[in-house]
């Protein structure tokens, strides 16, 4: 203890060494200052310029270093007009030249428009002309967007012509295309169900098929007419007591839809070699579901057939 207290009573005796340890700790002390000098002001103006906006990756202002141009992220390339600028000091000894927020002409970005909403209509409708009718429902349920695309007119329009028919293109439905697409669906089914009667034979079901009024016609193609509710039940209890089971084929359906009217036609073929048969169907709306209030089949005559008829006569 005594030998390290008299070297250091030796050490600090000595000028040289004192005067050198206090200009170590001057020069740290400047240095710190200096280093605050230049480093505050430069924090302060980058917190207050990305307060307003500068600096960030979304901002609006128009920056230019080393003479190119660079515009809230944007291409550097794109054209700028502005009339105010202000110099701000750069970490590296650089100056950026910042131009003040002036109106300034840039082609903007179109955002938040999805790809259906760029299409031009048509285009639109002639994509949405490939779905069929369960796709095209299941569509309208994604988002409101598709909902606005599967409920135009035009798609409906488009794919009633592909579904059913060609005909009626000038035709002007109250409620749509989508509730006329609807409806005549609705019809195609119901009669659908009364060629499944026929081909069944079911008496029970063809008597709940047809609208219980003294109004009600139906034509066999034996050419028989019956008039009123009860005649034509019995017309087709004979039919079916006396015909076997008749496979025939439907073609050519067209369907024609009111508010409370509508009529089907189509031909039927028994036999492809004997030719079909025309057939029309008339529904009529009453409490809630449609039923049938006229049915007319005959025989169709071919060209050559109705020639020679017309030449006897």
């Amino acid at each position: 203890m005594e030998i390290a207290s008299a070297a250091t009573v030796a050490l600090w005796s000595q000028p040289f060494p004192i005067a050198a340890i206090v200009t170590f700790l001057c020069f740290l002390l400047a240095l710190f200052v200096a280093v605050r000098l230049v480093s505050v002001p430069f924090i302060r103006r980058t917190k207050a310029l990305q307060s307003e906006g500068v600096g960030t990756r979304n901002c609006n202002c128009t920056c230019s270093l080393n003479g190119g141009v660079v515009i809230g992220g944007l291409d550097p390339r794109a054209e700028v007009t502005s009339s105010t600028r202000t110099t701000m000091p750069y970490l590296n000894g650089r100056v950026v030249e910042v131009l003040e927020k002036v109106p300034v002409v840039v082609t903007e970005r179109q955002t938040g428009a999805s790809m259906m909403e760029q299409l031009v209509p048509e285009i639109t409708t002639h994509a949405l002309s490939y779905l069929d009718y369960p796709s095209l429902c299941r569509l309208s349920m994604t988002n409101s967007l598709m909902r606005k695309a599967a409920n135009d007119d035009n798609a409906w329009k488009a794919l009633y012509h592909k579904d059913f028919s060609l005909e009626q293109d000038t035709v002007t439905p109250i409620n749509g295309w989508k509730a006329y697409y609807a409806a005549t669906r609705t019809i195609m089914n119901i009669n659908a169900q009364f060629c499944n009667i026929i081909r069944e034979r079911s008496l029970q079901a063809m008597s709940h098929f047809w609208l219980n009024a003294d109004y009600v016609k139906c034509i066999h193609p034996s050419g028989e007419f019956f008039s009123g509710y009860n005649a034509v039940i019995q017309s087709w209890q004979v039919a079916f007591n006396w015909e076997q089971g008749i496979n025939f084929q439907v073609r050519d359906v067209r369907a024609r839809v009111l508010t409370d009217m509508a009529w089907v036609s189509m031909k039927t073929y028994v036999d492809m070699d004997t030719g079909p048969f025309n057939v029309t169907n008339v529904y009529e709306y009453h409490n809630g579901r449609w039923y049938m209030v006229h049915h007319h089949s005959s025989v169709m005559l071919i060209v050559g057939e109705v020639e020679e008829q017309m030449a006897h006569g």
